[in-house]
């Protein structure tokens, strides 16, 4: 893949690029909003699927683990669904209240005149509402969300026809206790993280060259990908490193402590103006 520098001035950076989670990455688990994410999916996977409530808790956590978000993992198994209506009774009914504006943070980011991109699995509405809660809505050049990934024609959803015995619940459950090798794990049509094909689109769509880019994210799992994809990794949550973490940070705040060659780079370089609007990445229909 060819990567064009958008600026010839930066050309010669360390980083060019910085890529960003958005939940638990710019704001803090401690929030509670992810809680109230996880409560919502369980209440749309019992009440819209009709699956029994009793095994919900255990098959989210299952699918999660397996496919990187529950929706991707029910796709997986069977379940046909709008992708809006998921959202909209997973995301629209999120209490953003819990959520403050962090100009510390705000404050950061302009500071480093650096390409900086939003890479989340959530949905645009989400995405632009958390933003705007932090006061973080001008600080990006880019939202690459679940939408961009997944462009559908409205109300049009993929049908998964490669869905194998781990249709069970129980299996699925105990397939994430107990990988079996003998078993088919059914794959996905949705494209979001952890998955290699993600990041490649990513790549592509927003002009990244991973070599040159900083990837910050809360999960190990998407970390570790993208340091297989050649990113350079940033775990934010914890100051612990693991395999496929090249920095820890127990908190965004720390990026300057952590990081404080991005400064020093760019104390020397011209600032890049941001016109105050972000794009969202969304397919454009003609």
């Amino acid at each position: 893949m060819d990567y064009n520098n958008e600026n010839n001035q930066i050309s010669n950076r360390k980083y060019d690029c910085l890529l960003f989670d958005l939940d638990d990455t710019l704001y803090p688990l401690s929030s509670g909003l992810s809680l109230e994410v996880t409560k919502n999916i369980r209440e749309y996977m019992f009440q819209k699927l009709g699956l029994e409530e009793s095994k919900v808790p255990e098959l989210c956590i299952s699918l999660y683990k397996l496919y990187g978000t529950t929706m991707a993992g029910l796709r997986a198994i069977g379940y046909n669904f709008d992708y809006d209506d998921f959202h909209s009774f997973v995301h629209g009914r999120l209490p953003y209240n819990m959520l403050r504006p962090d100009p510390v943070l705000r404050n950061l980011l302009l500071s480093l005149p650096i390409k900086k991109v939003i890479f989340t699995n959530a949905d645009k509405n989400h995405a632009s509402r958390v933003l705007s809660k932090l006061g973080l809505e001008d600080c990006f050049e880019r939202i690459i969300c679940f939408e961009t990934l997944n462009p559908t024609d409205k109300d049009t959803v993929p049908v998964n026809e490669n869905v194998s015995e781990l249709r069970e619940i129980s299996d699925i459950s105990d397939y994430s206790l107990r990988p079996n090798a003998d078993l088919e794990l059914p794959n996905t049509p949705v494209v979001c993280k952890p998955f290699e094909q993600a990041f490649e689109q990513v790549f592509k769509i927003a002009n990244i060259n991973p070599q040159k880019t900083l990837f910050f994210d809360d999960s190990v799992r998407n970390l570790q990908t993208g340091k297989k994809m050649g990113l350079h990794t940033v775990w934010v949550g914890t100051s612990h490193r693991a395999d496929g973490v090249d920095y820890a940070l127990e908190s965004i705040h720390n990026i300057r402590e952590a990081l404080p060659e991005l400064w020093e780079a760019e104390e020397r370089s011209e600032s890049v103006v941001y016109s105050g609007k972000v794009a969202i990445e969304t397919p454009v229909k003609a």
